[in-house]
């Protein structure tokens, strides 16, 4: 209960101060009623749909679409606030030094109440049109990201091998058939040789997936489709009835990779072969820092040699440092997903940036460390936030070359 209280308080605190730039430019009653209209209206709704929400059905779409309109109403308010309260401290900076300086000028300038208000408000409109769009179009705005890694041990039959990597589809939070239908086409349009998944198929029940199968069994790869599961997959976010009722779902779940045509590697692995070369894949279960710790890479890379070109799924980032980078088994590519980039962030030219940087070291991208790369995809769907602001729905594709002599 106090949690709650706190979280209004806050919310109606950050409501009141951004109330203070739309009385300063203006005197009409039926703004402000509006406005606390639309606000009050807001939260409310939001409060009583987590209120009484039930956790046994998972994360339902109304729910998202309140805390989606909450975040719309709370963020360019927060903007506001910041450049409010900035000119506040000023204010109350100035009148310090005026009541210590008998030479200093006590004149307040309403006029510059009334700009810096405009100015608040004129900026708050950026958030607010950027949580919109990412709401309305962001969350299916699908980017393919290419990317060229070279290795000196690669098999030469595989040297241009093509990857196309997807992870987190979320497909319980999916609600246009036809964005959808255009991100299983990009897919394919990629005509890469192996598709494989990282995991999050669901958010939480094996029967979200059951209208969108169709969908992505329409997905295509030359050499196959492989796949693993994220800590979504389990369960673990569902008050169940019983143990025995879990692990039916998590039972459900697991089927539905053949049922798309994925083969799902459970601590496993398979060898693809290309003329008279082949390398490794490898898929472990969940294991992260923070969440579920189901993979063992000692079992999943059991069946392969040491000297194989590996490439390794494992859904969380966090297992790169934990455990993969100095494993002995010396994976050369890893494949993960999971921090969805935290669907808001700015990449553009020169600037790459999102919240979840400050939880996740690697959390979207390539990186690489003594010649071993991690790919940390951004995730095809979304979840809690139903929209991406900044960082869009990623489909990557990894072309593997042989490093030139």
């Amino acid at each position: 209960m106090i949690r709650w209280i706190i979280f209004v308080a806050v919310v109606l605190v950050i409501d009141f101060y951004a109330f203070q730039s739309l009385k300063t430019i203006t005197k009409n009653k039926m703004a402000f009623a509006v406005y606390w209209l639309i606000s009050l209206a807001i939260l409310a709704n939001f409060t009583y749909k987590l209120a009484t929400f039930d956790s046994a059905h998972g994360f339902p779409q109304d729910l998202m679409l309140a805390f989606g309109l909450l975040v719309l109403s709370i963020i360019p308010k927060f903007f506001a606030l910041l450049i409010l309260f900035g000119e506040d401290v000023y204010r109350m900076t100035k009148s310090v030094f005026n009541y210590f300086s008998s030479t200093a000028s006590t004149q307040f300038f309403p006029e510059r109440r009334t700009f810096v208000s405009k100015v608040a408000l004129g900026l708050a409109a950026i958030p607010f049109m950027s949580v919109l769009y990412g709401m309305a179009r962001g969350k299916y705005n699908y980017q393919v990201i290419n990317h060229t890694l070279y290795f000196n041990d690669l098999p030469e039959a595989f040297d241009g091998f093509k990857i196309t990597h997807i992870s987190d589809i979320h497909s319980g939070s999916f609600d246009d058939e036809e964005k959808i239908a255009e991100g299983i086409n990009l897919i394919n349009e990629q005509e890469s040789d192996v598709i494989l998944f990282t995991g999050d198929l669901v958010n939480n029940l094996a029967e979200e997936m059951e209208p969108w199968i169709a969908h992505f069994s329409k997905l295509k790869a030359k050499l196959g489709k492989y796949s693993i599961l994220g800590n979504h997959d389990y369960g673990e976010y569902v008050q169940f009835n019983s143990e025995e009722e879990k692990q039916q779902n998590f039972q459900a779940i697991k089927k539905l990779h053949p049922k798309i045509g994925f083969n799902l590697l459970l601590n496993n692995s398979v060898y693809v072969e290309k003329g008279n070369d082949k390398i490794a894949l490898v898929g472990v279960e969940n294991w992260g820092t923070r969440f579920k710790k189901a993979g063992d890479l000692n079992v999943a890379s059991s069946k392969i040699n040491k000297e194989d070109f590996k490439i390794l799924m494992s859904h969380d980032p966090s297992h790169w440092d934990a455990e993969i980078k100095n494993h002995p088994s010396n994976f050369h590519l890893i494949l993960s997903g999971h921090t969805h980039g935290m669907q808001f962030g700015i990449e553009i030219p020169g600037i790459k940036w999102s919240p979840v940087q400050y939880i996740y070291k690697q959390w979207a991208g390539i990186y690489e460390e003594s010649g071993k790369y991690i790919n940390v995809n951004r995730g095809f769907g979304f979840l809690a936030f139903p929209g991406r602001v900044g960082i869009w729905p990623e489909i990557t594709v990894i072309t593997l070359k042989r490093k030139p002599v």
